[in-house]
């Protein structure tokens, strides 16, 4: 099996699902209210292990209900949650709206996220035992950057999601072996909106891009060759929340267990799929049996 370290964030998602999201100033009415377990890091801790992985989970959770909760849930999908530290402050959360074509809108509020700012004992030692560290953007830098330089230095893949986006230290960037954003992380990064073109300024700065293009597929990017696009399964969404982690955690777990890229974005791409038919998350993310019978249509 592989083995996966994630750094990240965990969240409780607090979603509104609506029939068309509200402009500035305006109020709707919603048809939904769901409290769901979320956020990057927890949201690729369950994708993962419930793609295959043997996962464990680096963050902060609060002393409070939703905490609770919050670890409760990833321990249920199979994570080690050993160095989920607990703190005083409130967990995290996150404000979502669906609207009736699956698409979403996003405040977080970082809570006891905002308290990984570093390693602690332990930490680099269960990093250093990986196949892969899965890295987002819903902690502080000093900590992404500093579990990034523990898996370089022990010869781990670090496969960094770049959300929310934001610039990026020279320093992460050199740690990173695989930067995973979609097309408006990406169009962030670089100033370019074309995925090709943003793909070969990203590979400046790091060896390996996957860009996720939503129904569109996946581009992948590898110095000194062609990029290379592999497509999506034609579904139809019912919300999109959560479907980025989930390819990422099942695209750890593929290039983990050595397939070829094109396979793994294409498996990771089945795995996506399935949960943008479902609503919620954490909630959302496909097993791996259900991935196999997927990727095999």
């Amino acid at each position: 099996m592989t083995d996966i370290v994630v750094l990240g964030s965990t969240n409780m998602d607090l979603v509104a699902y609506v029939e068309k999201a509200p402009q500035r100033g305006e109020t709707v009415t919603g048809r939904e209210f769901r409290t769901i377990p979320g956020g990057k890091g927890a949201n690729q801790a369950v994708a993962a292990a419930r793609a295959g992985g043997t996962v464990s989970m680096i963050g902060a959770v609060g002393n409070d209900a939703f905490g609770t909760r919050l670890r409760s849930t990833l321990e249920h999908s199979g994570v080690n949650t050993d160095h989920l530290r607990t703190v005083e402050s409130p967990s995290g959360t996150a404000h979502i709206v669906v609207d009736d074509e699956g698409g979403n809108a996003i405040v977080v509020v970082p809570g006891a996220n905002g308290t990984v700012d570093h390693l602690v004992p332990g930490d680099e030692v269960l990093i250093s035992s990986a196949d892969a560290l899965l890295l987002q953007l819903e902690v502080p830098l000093a900590a992404v950057v500093a579990g990034a330089r523990a898996a370089r230095a022990h010869g781990v893949r670090t496969i960094l999601t770049p959300a929310p986006a934001q610039p990026l230290p020279p320093e992460l960037l050199t740690f990173t072996d695989l930067l995973v954003p979609n097309e408006h992380e990406a169009a962030t990064l670089t100033g370019r909106t074309d995925p090709r073109e943003a793909a070969t300024a990203l590979l400046d700065s790091v060896p390996e891009v996957v860009i996720t293009l939503g129904s569109s597929g996946s581009l992948y990017a590898i110095r000194g060759e062609r990029p290379l696009t592999v497509p999506a399964p034609r579904v139809t969404a019912v919300d999109s929340t959560g479907a980025g982690d989930t390819f990422v955690g099942g695209l750890a777990v593929a290039l983990g267990e050595g397939r070829p890229m094109r396979e793994a974005l294409a498996w990771a791409s089945a795995a996506a799929a399935l949960s943008v038919q479902r609503p919620g998350a954490s909630a959302s993310m496909p097993y791996r049996s259900e991935i196999e019978t997927q990727y095999a249509s």
